[in-house]
């Protein structure tokens, strides 16, 4: 089989909302198909005529934001000419992808952006990530979120509360049961979470002795960017990078803001992302002294 490795996605930034979105495992196929077709040279118009699509039709099938039908991709990989060994590699894929995902249970809550998101989580191998006005989610308690999510505008009703609670302890739980070489959390906490409360002093007690608990365990890794510390360059915002096994996928940065999220794949903007959150995370504290600072906040409580 020849050397098909993911290429980079055409649009460099990707704006998240309501309507398609890229799933992660759908990605991966895209990718694959993308790089056949590529090869080749063939075009996005000529490909979407083989199949009687649309070009556009093809570039969202590339992108992972379409559902993938196992007979429109078997005519892709006849024109692409691919042969036995990269068609059934291919179909494994496929149906894979076409699986439905454990997060479907909660369509009914998690927005389209935000199951997007929880796709790259669940493929990751390893996860970066900043926030500067919350801990991570992989790092909350249920209380802790509870109250975070209270605290937002985009749920209306408690049971949308209790389910989105439970979304987020699921999404904690399977990245905490997977094999230890398989996830892997490094998180630049800002101190401004740990003193800035969500919900009361006994709900923040019981995450920050949450946390000291996980400064213990090899599949975290935790530096504090201390509140007192001048010219810390926190000026990323917002940033959480992903990782994939075997390069399953070029690397994929995801940052929020108020009303919608992004997504960076374009190899310069990534790897910017990249050395600003390196920047950071060598500026902050160790984690030996951050599992101190935990202690020292936890007793000053």
């Amino acid at each position: 089989m020849a050397d098909l490795r993911p290429s980079r996605p055409q649009r460099r930034v990707r704006y998240l909302s309501d309507e398609a979105v890229p799933i992660a495992q759908r990605m991966v196929v895209g990718s694959h198909l993308r790089a056949h077709r590529e090869r080749l040279g063939i075009s996005l118009k000529d490909a979407g005529m083989h199949i009687g699509a649309s070009g556009s039709k093809i570039s969202r099938l590339e992108t992972g934001q379409h559902e993938f039908k196992a007979k429109d991709i078997g005519r892709l990989l006849d024109f692409y000419a691919a042969d036995d060994t990269a068609r059934q590699y291919l179909m494994e894929l496929l149906e894979h992808a076409n699986q439905r995902p454990w997060w479907q249970d909660w369509s009914d809550v998690a927005t389209k952006q935000l199951q997007a998101f929880v796709s790259f989580e669940e493929m990751a191998q390893r996860i970066r990530t900043y926030e500067p006005t919350q801990l991570p989610g992989l790092l909350q308690t249920e209380e802790y979120a509870r109250a975070v999510i209270e605290a937002g505008a985009e749920v209306s009703s408690p049971r949308e509360i209790e389910r989105l609670v439970a979304l987020r302890q699921r999404r904690r739980q399977r990245f905490e049961e997977a094999p230890l070489h398989s996830k892997r959390l490094i998180s630049v906490i800002d101190e401004v979470t740990l003193i800035r409360p969500f919900g009361n002093r006994g709900i923040m007690g019981r995450q920050l002795d949450h946390l000291i608990a996980l400064t213990d365990h090899p599949r975290h890794t935790m530096r504090i960017a201390e509140l007192s510390k001048p010219n810390l360059p926190v000026m990323l915002g917002m940033t959480i990078i992903f990782d994939f096994e075997n390069r399953l996928l070029p690397d994929i940065v995801y940052t929020e803001q108020f009303d919608g999220a992004f997504i960076l794949q374009e190899e310069k903007q990534v790897d910017g992302r990249v050395k600003a959150f390196d920047r950071l995370q060598n500026a902050s504290l160790s984690h030996q002294r951050s599992a101190q600072r935990l202690r020292d906040l936890r007793k000053a409580l």
